[in-house]
């Protein structure tokens, strides 16, 4: 469980050190209030809704009430980034796509037999990703072609970097494990 919530911290690091340095340095807050309208305009309610609260001065563990996983650890992350800055994310290391590929897998097998609900999961995923810009957005880009089939690893990964292949690869093999069941 600890290595998820690392993975999840260190996916979101840019986000958690935005918050720490917007609470530590209120002049650098209006960068953070646009990323927490495009965040909250993306279904986040309830991280933005836990960074106001840490915003406005609260830092106990109350704020962690009522999160689920991911948001819960976001959401500490940001407390103890703030009382100990050493446990902040490195922001220049990447994630690892295996942790990534078995979950965006599985919601697009669902979604690609008709699974209403994973397509609206795989979608709100795809516009964070999007927001996010860059390789996540590249691979938020293939997700359509993904749920109607698509298994091509060259087509799929035309134009990608290295590290949105790999994820990519990685994506495929679980649907492929997924698809032999």
């Amino acid at each position: 469980m600890k290595d998820k919530i690392e993975q999840i911290r260190q996916v979101h690091a840019r986000f958690i050190h935005a918050v720490v340095r917007a609470v530590r340095q209120p002049g650098d807050r209006a960068e953070l209030d646009q990323t927490l309208a495009a965040a909250e305009a993306n279904g986040w309610t309830d991280v933005v809704k836990s960074v106001r609260l840490i915003l406005n001065g609260r830092r106990g563990t109350s704020i962690l009430a009522g999160l689920d996983d991911e948001d819960r650890a976001i959401i500490s992350g940001v407390l103890e980034g703030l009382q100990n800055p050493a446990t902040l994310p490195n922001i220049d290391a990447q994630p690892d796509a295996s942790f990534a590929a078995p979950g965006l897998a599985g919601f697009i097998a669902m979604a690609g037999r008709g699974n209403v609900e994973a397509l609206r999961t795989l979608a709100d995923i795809g516009e964070q990703m999007t927001a996010v810009g860059g390789e996540m957005a590249q691979i938020s880009g293939r997700f359509r072609q993904l749920t109607q089939g698509e298994r091509n690893a060259e087509r799929l990964t035309e134009g990608m970097t290295a590290r949105s292949r790999s994820l990519m690869l990685s994506i495929l093999d679980e649907l492929a494990k997924l698809d032999a069941h």
